[in-house]
């Protein structure tokens, strides 16, 4: 009653019991090796995915995605960093009276131009992480 049950849990989409034997050139195979390797996917799934074009399996190679979304961060940092300056310019500009309404206006351009793109950006990050995350 009260044990553990052991071993493997059952399988939910049924047994892998057939084998199908394929040959590849040498080429081949180090074209998948390096797949492998790039992905992080071992050969049968990567196999089994591209053959199958299995919808919901995406293959994703992580390191280059996150390495990918560093860049993003960064950039978005330093684009955080220059509004910041341009705003602490244009309020000392300001308290001294010489605050052109053209300066004004250019700058409030700009930053409705950078507020579009960045929900954009977090449109499209969404989009790449419910395509990561669905099973």
């Amino acid at each position: 009653m009260g044990r553990k049950a052991k071993g493997r849990p059952p399988l939910e989409n049924g047994k892998r019991d057939k084998r199908i034997d394929t040959r590849f050139t040498q080429a081949e195979i180090e074209q998948i090796e390096a797949m492998e390797q790039t992905l992080g996917v071992c050969r049968t799934d990567l196999i089994r995915q591209r053959l199958l074009g299995n919808r919901k399996a995406h293959v994703v190679n992580a390191s280059a995605l996150l390495l990918e979304l560093d860049k993003i961060g960064a950039e978005l940092a330093r684009a955080g960093n220059n509004i910041n300056q341009l705003a602490r310019h244009a309020n000392t500009i300001r308290l001294r009276g010489d605050l052109p309404s053209s300066l004004v206006t250019a700058f409030n351009g700009l930053m409705e131009d950078y507020v579009g793109k960045q929900a954009a950006l977090e449109v499209s990050l969404r989009k790449i992480i419910r395509a990561i995350s669905v099973r």
